[in-house]
């Protein structure tokens, strides 16, 4: 809630001969003033800086940036319900303490928490992007503590451009498209009005796993320091299945198999013996996936602004955006009871009953000693459906935005004020490869369906097709609704200037809801769990102060505080208040100091606070997937076990006591520039939280499951109705986190005779990365470097350099990206050369690409350019991370799997 460094926010277009300086109002402060390098950080992409990078998203284009980490991928949509949500993180803090605005104003998040899925942003319509990269809770209140993302959209525009934009890989896969088209008619000053529309529609199509020799296979051997590898990522659950035989002795471990193996000797094509189980077949999942997902857009932006008076402004402005994504993975894994103990009601008794008698006597019996088969509990085919083929799952994500207000100047103060409608919704769909319930176990009763065969048989494929599920299976929503005013205007005189009040205030209505689709149910869909219905709302307020004191020509403080409420939920459902009402104070000093003209010193130190999402603290118990990794039984020898190392599934639950996080920040930076030619900055950052919401992982409550009992519970299958030990997702407030590093940048700029030539270097540098352990509020780790417990890295040094030589209607682009190596996730390999399983740590490389573009103006209308991705193709390092998506062989959070792509564009204004 500082003076922001950075670039003026213009709000019209002073032309040469007027010479007039405006006052404006730029990110990270409410005070209107002329536009200097002030006292915070902050990043600032012009349009032509955008289009130099050849992002053809917004998620492509603030992700690449080097003050980024942590934030969520398209590409995770393969195998997740995310729709193919994006989000902005700064600094590796984490995208839920990144706060994302549209001109200025909140956007509807993705979900239960304040997190904006960057697909809603018009990127045809943005003007400039600018990135506050210091805290900002004093002045936009909760989840700003990493910094604030503030995309800025055209305005006041006469005329309009059409521009398309085509390109794809060298190799096979993953082309696409777009196109936009912009027109802005009226001037405000003359016309007394302005109407702008902006429109444009995207398309990318799908890369399979099997087009990348990198990401062709869940089976992959690989050589490091002389000797051979092979990690083994298949499943189990297979086609022709494997089984799985569980014994009324608690004592004695379930047996698991492939009879298709123990038959032929090998396993069948895309299965291989698995380095857990000699005795077991392994899918090949990996092979399956589309990494890329399949997806298209269309956004649309309009904003309308009346000159009501030389001095006040009415503004509408529509925000539009509908995302289709369909992302496929391998084929559904389905439990196949063949085998189970019911309870006989007339005797009392236990008994053993046989779903397909003929299957056990088959498949099941020759592999079993006399003494395990008179001790059976139950017996489950560990199906692969193949027959129905991969599942496909299309989201479509809509964000309506609207915005009407006022903003002008009334007697001494610069104000504006607005109300705020907007909406993220989504609607999840299976279109291929589930099966319907009622159809499917009609189909396993057919006594020509057999769940151990290569194939099923031809007579059974009209019935596979009629089993297909297609539908709705949810639809979710986050709906806000927001008011907001703020204004500001000079106080008095000071030795520097003019002092300078700022105030505001807002209040804001967040809804959350979900509902299962009433024809895609537990009892709809085979071996499903119905999507659980919530129906959430919570009120937050606030208001701020704040004040710039120019003490002297060269020096300048800024002081500003402010005061949120967060009301408890209302959980509609459950006819309940969940919570309490949370509040919090935060406040924030900053200064500038300029010596001599050439000079800038500027600091600051403030806190911050983040509220809880809605899910955090009032979610019922409910189906959360499955562990990232495979694990074997946490309490072996007791009745809940499987019969093997496996993913188990897991759950999740609200915690109603959990806390506001807090934090304490601060920043101390420079900023050289001896002449036009050449600047200079760092700026070193530091970001403690405490009270951090903190969660047991996996690993943790595996490795010591009678410590951490509290994470496990039983899970049923509904398929089968067995019940299994799951991991139980559980947070609570006792973390700790420390964020330091350096923010820096150069640039430079030379004239020649033939042309410009231009170079900008910028980096982040961490110092810190370290957090508690969950569960402990004084036994820290790091990601420094290093893939750490919450199943991500945070890189010490990430650059990027951009060189422009411009020789008047042709200039040439060459951008360099870089990451610095790191430590993988630990992974069990199995050491060829031995024999033997054992835990391995890659070292990663680091990671560096090319990235050439070349723009050529034909006139002042008419201008084309293209370009080249990954210039060298450089092909993604080897990763053996088990996390963050179904992608296999590569983490694809740091690596671009399309490899050398081309793209050319060409722009016409009219």
């Amino acid at each position: 809630m500082t003076v922001l460094a950075g670039t003026a926010f213009m709000a019209g277009h002073a032309t040469a001969a007027e010479e007039q300086i405006q006052k404006v109002e730029i990110t990270g402060s409410s005070i209107k003033r002329i536009a200097v390098e002030g006292a915070l950080p902050v990043q600032r992409l012009s349009q032509e800086a955008i289009a130099k990078s050849g992002a053809t998203s917004v998620a492509d284009l603030i992700q690449a940036l080097p003050a980024m980490q942590g934030f969520t991928i398209g590409a995770v949509a393969a195998g997740s319900n995310s729709g193919g949500n994006t989000s902005a993180s700064l600094h590796g803090i984490g995208e839920t303490y990144t706060l994302v605005l549209l001109n200025g104003r909140r956007i509807a998040p993705q979900g239960s928490g304040t997190t904006v899925n960057l697909n809603a942003i018009p990127m045809s319509a943005v003007e400039r992007v600018e990135i506050l990269t210091d805290g900002a809770s004093a002045l936009y209140g909760s989840d700003a503590i990493a910094g604030v993302v503030n995309f800025i959209l055209k305005k006041n525009q006469q005329g309009g451009n059409v521009e398309f934009t085509y390109g794809g890989p060298e190799e096979k896969g993953g082309n696409a498209w777009n196109a936009n088209v912009t027109y802005g008619f009226g001037n405000l000053e003359e016309d007394r009005f302005n109407v702008l529309v902006s429109y444009r529609h995207d398309e990318q199509s799908t890369l399979k796993a099997v087009d990348r020799s990198f990401a062709d296979t869940s089976y992959v051997k690989f050589s490091r320091n002389g000797n051979n590898y092979l990690w083994d990522r298949t499943s189990t659950s297979a086609s022709p299945a494997g089984a799985t035989v569980a014994y009324n002795n608690p004592k004695s471990a379930s047996t698991a198999f492939s009879p298709y193996l123990l038959q032929n000797g090998a396993c069948p094509s895309n299965s291989y013996v698995t380095n857990s189980n000699a005795r077991a077949c392994g899918f090949d999942t990996g092979s399956t996936v589309e990494i890329v997902p399949q997806s298209k857009r269309d956004s649309l932006f309009t904003k309308g602004t009346y000159k009501l008076n030389d001095n006040l402004n009415a503004f509408a402005e529509v925000a539009y955006s509908r995302y289709d994504l369909t992302a496929r993975i391998a084929a559904n894994p389905i439990p196949i009871s063949i085998a189970q103990t019911v309870n006989n009601p007339k005797t009392g008794k236990d008994e053993l009953v046989f779903n397909n008698a003929a299957a056990y006597a088959t498949y099941i019996q020759p592999y079993l000693t006399p003494a395990q088969q008179a001790d059976i509990k139950s017996i489950t085919a560990n199906y692969r459906s193949t027959d129905f083929g991969l599942r496909a799952s299309n989201t479509i994500t809509q964000t309506k935005h609207m915005v009407v207000g006022l903003e002008g100047e009334l007697g001494a103060w610069n104000f504006e004020s607005g109300l705020t409608w907007s909406q993220n919704a989504i609607d999840e769909r299976y279109t291929g490869g589930y099966a319907k319930n009622q159809a499917f176990q009609d189909l396993i009763a057919n006594p020509a369906f057999n769940p151990f065969a290569t194939q099923q048989a031809a007579s059974l494929q009209s019935q596979i097709a009629a089993a297909q599920f297609i539908g709705s299976i949810r639809t979710a929503s986050t709906t806000m609704r927001g008011v907001d005013t703020h204004g500001s205007r000079e106080l008095f005189d000071l030795p520097g200037g003019k002092a300078s009040l700022g105030v505001g205030g807002d209040y804001r209505t967040y809804r959350y809801e979900q509902s299962p689709d009433s024809n895609g149910t537990t009892k709809d869909i085979y071996s499903f769990n119905t999507s659980p219905a919530y129906d959430m709302s919570r009120d937050t307020y606030g208001a701020f102060v704040e004040l710039l004191a120019p003490l002297t020509k060269s020096f300048e403080m800024t002081v500003g505080g402010r005061y949120d409420a967060v009301k408890a939920i209302d959980d509609k459902l459950a006819h309940k208040t969940v919570g309490k009402k949370d509040s919090a104070n935060t406040y924030k000093v900053s200064a500038r100091w300029q010596p001599v003209q050439t000079v800038l010193i500027r600091g600051s130190y403030g806190t911050g606070f983040k509220a809880p999402s809605m899910l955090d603290l009032a979610q019922p118990l409910v189906n959360a997937g499955f562990t990232a990794k495979s694990f074997a039984c946490p309490y072996p020898g007791t009745a809940y076990c499987r019969a093997e190392a496996i993913q188990y599934n897991a759950v999740s639950e609200g915690n109603p006591n959990l806390q506001s996080e807090k934090s304490k920040q601060f920043t101390l930076g420079f900023r050289i520039e001896p002449s036009a030619a050449f600047s200079f900055g760092a700026d070193l950052w530091d970001v403690k939280l405490r009270n951090a919401v903190s969660e047991i992982t996996e690993d943790q409550a595996f490795a010591d499951p009678t410590k951490y009992a509290s994470s496990f519970t039983t899970y049923t299958e509904p398929s089968t109705g067995n019940t299994y030990y799951a991991f139980k997702k559980l947070q609570v407030n006792i973390g700790k986190k420390e964020y330091r590093g350096i923010d820096w940048d150069l640039s430079t700029n030379h004239k020649f005779d033939f042309g410009k030539l231009t170079t900008q270097l910028s980096g982040t540098h961490m110092l810190h990365a370290n957090y508690t352990v969950a569960g402990s509020d004084n036994v820290f780790t790091s990601n420094m470097n290093f893939f750490g417990d919450t199943n991500e890295v945070t890189f010490r040094n990430l650059m990027k350099l951009t060189t422009t030589l411009d020789t008047g209607r042709l200039s040439n682009t060459v951008i360099v990206n870089y990451r610095n190596g790191y430590t993988d996730a630990a992974a069990n390999v199995r050491n060829l050369g031995t024999g033997k399983n054992e835990v391995l740590r890659l070292e990663v490389p680091s990671y560096t690409t090319f990235d050439w573009q070349a723009r050529f103006a034909f006139n002042k209308q008419t201008t084309i350019r293209a370009g080249i991705k990954n210039l060298f193709d450089r092909e993604p390092p080897l990763s053996l991370r088990a996390s963050s998506g179904h992608q296999v062989g590569f983490d694809p959070r740091y690596a671009d799997p399309m490899m050398r792509s081309f793209y050319i564009t060409g722009q016409m204004k009219f």
